[in-house]
């Protein structure tokens, strides 16, 4: 696994030009644009990498376990990532 300030250590490495901050501000500026995007219902697409998009799960009357007791779920979005042939093909022949 893989966490967000070992990612930009990684890339603070890679990039020994760019000050740390530039790099943070550059990688929260990308992140926010993505989640704003799927906010607004949009798809991004990562050409190599993948496709994310939002799809809406209907509103339903589920179950809690614990007691048996009904409950109404309402509508709500989930987000779905379909990765790219490239990256599938790099995951998976590259061993």
């Amino acid at each position: 696994m893989i966490v967000k300030s070992k990612l930009l250590k990684k890339i603070s490495d890679n990039y020994p030009n760019f000050l740390k901050k530039d790099l943070e501000k550059f990688f929260n500026i990308f992140l926010n644009n993505i989640k704003e995007t799927l906010k607004k219902g949009e798809r991004v697409e990562l050409r190599g990498f993948g496709i994310w998009s939002t799809r809406n799960q209907k509103s339903r009357i589920s179950r809690n376990p614990k007691t048996g007791e009904k409950i109404h779920t309402p509508e709500k979005k989930n987000i779905h990532f379909k990765m790219a042939k490239e990256l599938f093909n790099k995951i998976n022949n590259d061993k």
